[in-house]
């Protein structure tokens, strides 16, 4: 770990570089976090559910950002779910 610091201090034009490096890495980590605890559409274990995008609610934005989406049932995609089950 000092060998690294004594780099750092020989080459300081790599601090910007490792302090960059740094927060997109910790950026990235912390969207994917958020995104494996917050959006119902991320499936870890699929074994327990199979179709998990039939538990979804269509009314409910899964996007980051929507702007203007209105949800209307297709009764054709109805009428076939209802048949199948």
């Amino acid at each position: 770990m000092s060998g690294f610091f004594q780099m750092l201090r020989k080459r300081k034009e790599l601090i910007p570089l490792i302090g960059f490096m740094g927060f997109a890495a910790a950026g990235a980590t912390t969207a994917s976090i958020y995104f494996l605890f917050t959006k119902s559409d991320v499936i870890l274990n699929k074994t327990e559910n199979p179709e998990p995008w039939e538990q979804l609610d269509p009314s409910k934005p899964q996007k980051l950002i929507t702007i203007n989406q209105q949800w209307k049932p297709v009764e054709e995609l109805q009428l076939l779910k209802s048949m199948t089950k």
